[in-house]
């Protein structure tokens, strides 16, 4: 068997071993395609993708729902309403719980995956039929912005070509064992996808369970300081390397320590932070729930506000 036969064999043989697990997530409205500036990898009226990783568990992506329910469309046809049983929406995962019927749940890969590693790429977007593709891991411990800005480390880059409504779906080895989830479309065809590491799993059984991860929330919308130093100038205002605060999230420490709009954060706990990255790496180092101290440029006065974080609201 020649080198071409040998990948059209791998790329049906996973197919035909996974694919069943393969679900469409969300639906396509009739006669609407893609607006033009619409995220690739983002839930739009296309559909997305999920996978069964156990019984009555669909594993997905968290930007590919809006609200507690949604429609999954599994390979038979049949389209059934999903609960969303818990999301992490900083993590970029979501399960959802469903009937899910005859549909087997996909094995995990014993080991991480590595540099030059031959994967198979399976969607179904919207529930429109099963897509198979091949590539080969590009790149290992990429990271990526998740919805919510925070930072996503570990991600596997691979070389996969996916068609817009993919993301949810698995990335494979040659044996249909999952090594990632594809989750984020980059410039130049490439495609990231989280690794189904040991962490991925213990979250995969939380969400299940309906466990959402406490994480530090502060419930501001964040400007860069290229944004903050332009806005500044054009009021008169002195020149500050920090983050312009744009946004207060009703309800939040940010808002209970009397954050408001246009406030510029210049240090975390004495720790400058000239950049989104630097208060993001921060906050990944504050574990469990407690005070934040930010120093704030209001004006031209400097000022000290005390947050009191703790997990982030619920996810919708």
């Amino acid at each position: 068997m020649d080198a071409a036969a040998q990948l059209e064999e791998i790329i049906r043989s996973v197919g035909a071993q996974v694919g069943p697990a393969v679900v469409g997530v969300g639906q396509r409205p009739a006669h609407r395609g893609r607006h033009p500036g619409e995220h690739p990898g983002r839930r739009s009226g296309w559909g997305s993708t999920g996978v069964v990783v156990g019984e009555g568990r669909v594993l997905t992506n968290a930007h590919n729902v809006d609200g507690p329910e949604t429609t999954v469309t599994f390979a038979d046809g049949r389209g059934t309403p999903g609960q969303v049983a818990a999301a992490d929406v900083d993590g970029d995962v979501a399960v959802l719980t469903v009937d899910t019927g005859d549909a087997p749940p996909v094995a995990w890969a014993d080991e991480p995956t590595g540099l030059g590693t031959l994967v198979v790429a399976l969607a179904n977007p919207g529930g429109r039929g099963l897509r198979a593709t091949l590539g080969f891991v590009s790149a290992t411990d990429q990271t990526f912005r998740g919805p919510r800005g925070r930072r996503i480390t570990g991600s596997i880059e691979h070389s996969a070509p996916l068609a817009h409504g993919s993301s949810g779906g698995p990335l494979l080895d040659r044996e249909g064992r999952v090594v990632g989830l594809n989750t984020n479309r980059l410039r130049g065809g490439f495609y990231l996808a989280l690794p189904a590491d040991a962490d991925l799993r213990a979250r995969v059984e939380a969400l299940g369970r309906g466990e959402r991860p406490r994480r530090v929330h502060l419930g501001l919308a964040l400007a860069p300081p290229h944004i903050a130093r332009r806005l500044r100038d054009a009021v008169g205002l002195p020149d500050r390397e920090g983050l312009l605060v744009r946004g207060v999230e009703e309800g939040s420490p940010a808002e209970r320590a009397g954050l408001r709009r246009g406030d510029l954060v210049i240090a975390a706990d004495g720790r400058p932070v000239p950049s989104a990255e630097s208060l993001f790496s921060l906050l990944q180092e504050l574990d469990a729930p407690g005070t934040l101290d930010l120093t704030v440029v209001r004006g031209t006065d400097e000022i000290t506000v005390t947050l009191d974080v703790g997990a982030p609201p619920t996810d919708g």
